[in-house]
């Protein structure tokens, strides 16, 4: 299940972030790619934004991937992503992972090449793959 799980990740390049602030949740439709392994997802925003912000006090995030777009509403999927946000120190690690986001949406070239614009990575914990309106699958990540 988990290799399906992280195929749909793959798959897909839209998800919904939601992160956190004091009691208040914030969601943000983001362009994600994944690393080869799929424990990581990278984003891109702007340090001025609510979402970095809100990262910033609480590094906690969810995110949702979902196939609606192609899939009957009965027969679609919904996968709810636990992760946590962690800083990419390594600046060849950063310049792998821009390539990466420009290549598979090179629509952020403008927002990416913004002096504020941060990589943000998302250390995945857990799966939570629903199939249809009935079957759930949770899978929970362990840390190396």
């Amino acid at each position: 299940m988990l290799d399906d799980m992280k195929a749909m990740a793959k798959a897909k390049d839209i998800c919904v972030l939601a992160t956190v602030t004091g009691h208040k949740p914030y969601c943000s439709l983001m362009a994600y790619v994944t690393d080869q392994a799929c424990t990581e997802i990278y984003m891109v925003t702007h340090r001025q934004s609510q979402k970095y912000r809100n990262l910033m006090s609480n590094p906690s995030v969810s995110l949702m991937i979902d196939t609606r777009e192609s899939n009957p509403r009965a027969k679609a999927r919904a996968m709810t992503v636990e992760g946590v946000y962690e800083k990419v120190d390594n600046t060849e690690k950063l310049e792998r992972i821009r390539r990466q986001l420009l290549s598979v949406h090179p629509h952020l070239k403008q927002f990416m090449s913004h002096p504020e614009a941060e990589i943000l990575r998302i250390k995945i914990k857990s799966f939570l793959l629903l199939n249809g309106l009935t079957q759930s699958s949770f899978v929970e990540i362990n840390p190396p």
